[in-house]
């Protein structure tokens, strides 16, 4: 397979391999484990800082609103050493559903743009994402992250639970 072909299904494969990734490191956080390690290899897994740039706009950003490189991306995710980082992967999140999926595939990049309903552990507060990921190939011809941007577009204060 060429490396520069990428396809609609890798893309949604894609999609809910990241999102079942975040609930595994708040998992990991629940079952009061170590979880820097299950989020050092999401990082690893889904972005590709080991092999080139990435642009990454988080969600819940506003002092440092850019987290370009592994470290930064780190913090954001698990709480490092970033003062405004909650720990975005370890609030942690029962469920987080695709909602309203959009796909280009363009000159070897995968464009996908959504929402993302994020379902709590704890708390009935839920949050709908709007979400946009360039996605390209790595070395090994694995689909990982080049660019990241999430916003919040709803948050929902006492939400039904699911």
């Amino acid at each position: 397979m060429n490396k520069e072909i990428i396809n609609e299904n890798e893309v949604i494969d894609f999609l809910h391999s990241w999102k079942d990734g975040i609930i595994a490191i708040g998992q990991v956080f629940l079952d009061h484990k170590d979880y820097k390690i299950p989020a050092q290899d999401f990082i690893t897994e889904h972005y590709l800082f080991d092999e080139d740039e990435v642009l990454f706009k988080p969600t819940f950003t506003k002092d440092v609103v850019f987290r370009n490189n592994f470290d930064d991306a780190l913090s954001y995710f698990i709480k490092g050493h970033i003062h405004e980082d909650g720990g975005f992967a370890i609030r942690p999140w029962k469920n987080i559903e695709l909602l309203d999926i959009n796909i280009i595939i363009e000159n070897g990049y995968g464009f996908a743009m959504g929402v993302l309903n994020f379902i709590p552990w704890v708390g009935s507060n839920t949050f709908e994402i709007a979400l946009t990921f360039v996605l390209k190939k790595d070395s090994k011809n694995k689909l990982k992250i080049k660019v990241h941007h999430s916003s919040p577009i709803k948050h929902y204060v006492d939400a039904p639970k699911n």
